[in-house]
Formats: C-alpha cells, structure tokens, sequence
C-alpha cells in the first residue's frame, strides 16, 4: 500500500466515523435505540467482499459478486443494522398485523434477512442511513447504500441484526459505486 492510499483509508475511516456518529444521533421512533453501528476494518472488509462473491456464485446473484469487487476497492465500510427492535406499540398497521402483540414470535428465517419489522424501527434505520450518507457526501466521499453488504455481512456475523445495510466509501477520481459495469455486461458467476 503506498503513502497515498494509507492516508486515504485513515482519511476515509475517519469519515465514517463520522457517518456512525450521524447515524447514532439520527432521530429514533419514541426515542428508542435498536440500531448496531460498526466500521469494517481491512481484514473485514476483505472478508466480507470475498463472503459477497461467494455468496453470488452460490446463489447465482451476480450483484453481489459486483457489489463485492466494490468493497475489495473500497478503503471503509458503515454497517448500520436493526438490531432486536421491539414494536413501537402503536397498533398502527404498517407493518402488516392489525396490533403489534399479533406478529411477536413471528420470523422469517429462510431468507437474507429476517423479519417481520416494525415500520417504525424500518423507518429509524433509514432516517439513521440518510444521515450517514449525507455526512459522507458533505466530506466529499464516493458512497452508496447496498442492501448485498448487509445480506452478507448479516450472513458472516460481523454484525447482528434483523437487517443490515452496508456504505462503502472510496476517493477516486470517478466514482466506482455508480461508474461500474450493468448486470448484463457481467460474466456468469
């Protein structure tokens, strides 16, 4: 790793460091907390991408195999999850169930992520995500949300979580989260 990429890294974990910051401040529904913020170090993000490329040959996926080569060249990575988010108790219905005691003890297991969620702790990890993001774009760093990091990140427990999305962050000269190629123009994985 030369001079300029080590600082580059140190520049850009501090950033998200102060994308956490953002997240962990961001407003939360009655005032309650379930998010789990972690930073991947580079071992970890080295794991996690070759975890995602894995995972795309296994399921056949190929943005994940993608999203994975993203985060190999990424220099930090945001996980943000919902983490053992209890109902707001608001019976409101958004999530699906007429009352919020109705889908306690209810889980989907047998997928990425598990569920069901109250769409107010839902809502809380997006307010939380959108304030990470924003606190990047203002240090001028290349980012973008991936729910494929979380998938896999969920998957290798480098953070726990009902859902979990994942923001990479680099500094190049374009931006290699929007400036990649399209699924079509992807070999088979």
């Amino acid at each position: 790793m030369s001079d300029r990429e080590g600082k580059m890294e140190e520049v850009l974990t501090a950033v998200a460091g102060l994308m956490a910051l953002a997240a962990r401040t961001a407003p939360k529904a009655k005032g309650k907390d379930y998010l789990e913020i972690k930073i991947l170090q580079k071992e970890e993000r080295e794991r996690l991408a070759a975890g995602m490329v894995a995972y795309a040959q296994q399921s056949g996926k190929k943005h994940f195999a993608r999203d994975g080569e993203n985060v190999r060249r990424s220099e930090a990575v945001l996980l943000v999850a919902l983490h053992a988010s209890q109902p707001a108790g608001l019976n409101c219905g958004a999530c699906g169930f007429a009352r919020c005691s109705d889908f306690q003890g209810e889980t989907l297991t047998d997928a990425e992520f598990s569920g069901p969620a109250c769409a107010w702790r839902l809502l809380d990890l997006g307010i939380a995500l959108g304030s990470a993001a924003k606190t990047a774009a203002l240090h001028n760093a290349d980012n973008r949300m991936m729910y494929t990091i979380g998938a896999v990140a969920r998957a290798l427990k480098l953070i726990e979580g009902n859902l979990a999305v994942g923001i990479p962050l680099a500094a190049t000269g374009k931006n290699i989260y929007f400036d990649r190629p399209s699924l079509q123009d992807l070999p088979g994985v």
